[in-house]
């Protein structure tokens, strides 16, 4: 039998209720969805617009490419191709989920116009990548409670920065990675708490792992930030959920290399197993802090395009982890700071291995921990509790107070960014590149039949121009390193005709004997550039070389 209350008339509502007052909760409260909040979205567009425009503007030019950027691209190519997972032996350096995401943002590009497939055109692409993480970080920031202008703040900083503007333009495997990283962290702090949203957070921290392996680091992170945004009734679920569905899709990967017959080490294949003992094993760059170290050297090439950002970051999670108990923000921005809590840590290792893209995974985080602590430094200032009449007496003041630091710390950030800014929207650092580029494919009568060492970074430049992929225009590395290239250099250097002696492959050649040679037995036929950034396109000197070509 079902049961049914009687209705009540407002004359019946008691004066005063005497129900058990709701329990307190430190949750701040959910601000309005971005799309139905017409200032957010105003705010959103204007932000982006400035983002896109200071990114996209002369992309190809700057920074220089490098080789990461031309492998990852290759790769994508030879996924487009239907020549497996890379354009050499696939040996599980990085999961190849973050390359077939390339292959399929630049798959209608290539298809209008094959030549197009190049580092310098295809960087037009991660635009799209960066205009959702920028629009992901202002949601992410809405969702953790900060003010309006602190998620303006949180945008600008991860998408203006000087740092942001030079790495986030390159193709690397990271900046998508960020991408899914970032949805992730807002299905978990989304404020309808549906389970749905739990399970795509897991969905979309497997996929951010299978982009770039080092997003691993980020989940506990992660699941704080949903462990607190979620209802404490269905909590479990959520969690148990968003790990199972994270879990799953992460296991595909050791279950495609089990189905290849490529778990494991063995005789004359390649195994996932040596690919992480040799990415856990590599030789160390040193402590960070170690001035004649190379982690020290990458901390300062970060350090040179932006100060405020990385040093700022960190004082930003410092303080919030603090005040932690006694600030609403600095608990709704636990998850993001333990994030950069966690990389601090790990770039602080005393011989671990520090790439220059290693910040890309942190720079979102940084941007959100510094505008939190920002709006917890000016809520203190503007927004202590005191008396009316007190407050009257110093309201002007602490305005005045906020004006001037505000005033203060544009003073600081605004040259600094506006020359690292300036310099990425006019500076052309890759005019050797393209010279070289046009070198190779108008002044070698049969290419089809010419064999060339050069780096990734040129590898499809010369494919478009009729090089023969992987026989005629050949990635340096694979020279020395890879038996099914090898094989087809019975003479080793001497089956080579010439040496793009590009700064990466003059800067490795000293660890390849075959390309170490090729470079000491041949001479420049053309050189561009200067200095240390110089390209040299170098023939393999014919009296010395004597093999069979």
């Amino acid at each position: 039998m079902t049961s049914t209350l009687p209705a009540v008339t407002a004359s019946q509502v008691p004066a005063q209720n005497t129900a058990a007052p709701e329990p307190p909760t430190d949750r701040p409260e959910a601000p309005r969805r971005l799309r139905s909040s017409r200032p957010d979205l105003l705010l959103c567009g204007l932000m982006l617009t400035a983002i896109l425009v200071v990114q996209g503007w002369n992309i190809a030019a700057y920074p220089t490419f490098s080789d990461d950027e031309g492998t990852y691209l290759a790769q994508a190519w030879a996924v487009q191709q239907g020549e497996g997972l890379a354009h050499y032996t696939y040996w599980y350096d990085h999961p190849p989920l973050g390359w077939i995401q390339l292959a399929l943002l630049t798959w209608i590009p290539s298809a209008l116009d094959p030549g197009s497939l190049t580092v310098g055109t295809m960087r037009a692409v991660m635009l799209l990548v960066s205009a959702v993480s920028a629009v992901l970080v202002l949601v992410l920031a809405r969702r953790l409670a900060l003010p309006r202008w602190a998620a303006a703040l949180a945008m600008a900083l991860f998408g203006l920065s000087p740092l942001s503007v030079v790495l986030q333009r390159e193709i690397f495997l990271d900046n998508l990675a960020v991408m899914w990283t970032l949805l992730a962290f807002a299905l978990a702090a989304s404020p309808s708490r549906h389970l749905w949203h739990h399970f795509g957070a897991g969905l979309a921290a497997a996929t951010a792992v299978l982009t770039k392996e080092t997003m691993l680091v980020v989940l506990p992170a992660l699941f704080l930030t949903m462990w607190r945004h979620s209802h404490r009734d269905t909590r479990k679920f959520a969690l148990t959920g968003a790990v199972t569905a994270c879990a799953l899709v992460g296991f595909s990967y050791p279950l495609f290399a089990l189905l290849k017959g490529e778990l494991l080490p063995g005789s004359g294949h390649v195994s996932l197993w040596d690919g992480i003992v040799y990415q856990m094993t590599r030789p160390g760059s040193g402590f960070i802090l170690d001035p004649g170290s190379g982690s020290h050297g990458v901390l300062e090439s970060w350090l040179y395009y932006d100060r405020v950002l990385p040093l700022g970051g960190l004082a930003g999670a410092l303080l919030l982890l603090l005040i932690w108990r006694w600030s609403v923000t600095a608990r709704a921005l636990a998850g993001p700071a333990l994030a950069v809590a966690v990389l601090a840590a790990l770039a602080l290792r005393p011989d671990g291995y520090l790439p220059a893209m290693y910040i890309i995974q942190a720079l979102p985080f940084l941007a959100l921990v510094l505008a939190g602590g920002t709006a917890s430094v000016a809520h203190a200032v503007l927004r202590r509790r005191r008396s009316a009449t007190e407050k009257r007496s110093v309201a002007a003041g602490r305005y005045a107070l906020a004006a001037v630091l505000a005033l203060a710390a544009g003073a600081y950030v605004v040259p600094r960014w506006y020359d690292g800014d300036r310099t990425a929207v006019t500076a052309d650092a890759n005019a050797p590149y393209r010279a070289a580029s046009a070198w190779l494919g108008s002044n070698v009568e049969h290419p089809e039949d010419t064999r060339v060492l050069v780096d990734d970074a040129l590898w499809l430049d010369l494919v478009h121009a009729g090089y023969q992929p992987g026989l005629g225009a050949i990635w340096f590395y694979k020279a020395d390193l890879d038996p099914a290239v090898t094989k087809t250099m019975p003479h080793g250097w001497r089956d080579l005709d010439y040496v793009v002696a590009s700064p990466t492959v003059r800067r490795d050649a000293r660890d390849l004997p075959n390309v170490r040679a090729a470079i000491q037995h041949s001479t420049p036929v053309a050189v561009f550039g200067t200095g240390e950034d110089r390209i040299e396109i170098r023939r393999v000197q014919p009296a010395t070389a004597g093999g069979t070509r």
